[in-house]
C-alpha cells in the first residue's frame, strides 16, 4: 500500500485520478466544474420549461394552479441560467470548451453533410466535439438570449410600449416551442449513448467510444 507521502499518489490525486482513468482504459473529458455548469444549467433548463408549461397548457394550469407563483419560478429560473455559466468562467477546462465549442472546421462539414444525409458509410471526423453538438450549442446560447430579452420585456411591462410587447410574447412563445423541440432531440440522443452520458456523469469515457466518435480529438492539448 501506497503511503500518503508517495509522490505517484499525490500526483494521482491533483490531476482528478488521471493514472487512474490510463490504468483502466479510461480518459478525462469533463472536469468537475464542467460537470457542475452542465447539471446546473440543465436543472434550470428544465425548470423553465415546466413551469411554461403549466402556463400554457390548459390542464397542467388546473392541476397545479398557483400561476402566480409558477410565472415567479418561470422567471427567475429563466434569469438564473446565466449564473452557472458566468460562474464557470472561472474554470480553465471550460473557457478551453468553449473555445472548441466556437471552431468550426472543414472536418465539421464533412460531419455535417455526412449527418443531414444519414449517411453512414461515410467516416464523420470529430474533434472533442463534433459539429451537432457545435450547432446545438451555438443554436441554444442565442435562444436562451432572445428568450431572456423577451421575457424581460414582458415580466416588467413599462420597459417598452404595448405593440413591443406583444411582438415579444410573440416571439418568446413560438421560440419556446422550438427550445422544448431542440431539447427532446437533445435528451433523446443522449439517451442513445450511455458512454456519453457517463462521460458527463463521471467526468471519463472509454479510450475505444473517444476514438470512435471523436478521432481527432487529443485529450490534454
Amino acid at each position: 500500500m501506497r503511503r500518503p507521502s508517495d509522490p505517484v499518489l499525490r500526483h494521482t490525486e491533483l490531476t482528478g485520478h488521471a493514472e487512474h482513468t490510463e490504468h483502466t482504459g479510461r480518459i478525462r473529458r469533463f472536469s468537475r466544474a464542467e460537470r457542475w455548469i452542465h447539471r446546473s444549467t440543465a436543472a434550470l433548463m428544465g425548470l423553465c420549461v415546466a413551469t411554461a408549461a403549466c402556463l400554457y397548457l390548459p390542464a397542467l394550469a388546473e392541476l397545479v394552479g398557483r400561476r402566480h407563483l409558477v410565472v415567479t419560478v418561470h422567471v427567475w429560473s429563466g434569469l438564473l441560467l446565466a449564473v452557472p455559466f458566468l460562474l464557470g468562467l472561472a474554470s480553465r477546462a471550460f473557457r478551453a470548451d468553449l473555445r472548441r465549442l466556437g471552431r468550426f472546421g472543414p472536418h465539421d462539414r464533412v460531419w455535417l453533410r455526412a449527418a443531414l444525409r444519414r449517411d453512414r458509410l461515410t467516416r464523420r471526423p470529430a474533434g472533442k466535439f463534433n459539429a451537432g453538438q457545435k450547432v446545438y450549442a451555438g443554436w441554444l446560447a442565442g435562444a436562451v438570449l432572445v428568450m431572456a430579452g423577451t421575457g424581460i420585456m414582458m415580466w416588467w411591462t413599462g420597459l417598452v410600449p404595448l405593440g413591443r410587447r406583444t411582438a415579444a410574447t410573440f416571439v418568446h412563445d413560438w421560440l419556446a416551442l422550438a427550445v422544448a423541440v431542440v431539447l427532446a432531440a437533445h435528451i433523446g440522443k443522449a439517451l442513445g449513448d450511455p458512454e456519453a452520458r457517463r462521460g458527463l456523469r463521471t467526468g471519463s469515457v472509454g479510450r475505444d467510444w473517444a476514438e470512435r466518435e471523436h478521432p481527432l480529438w487529443r485529450p490534454g492539448e
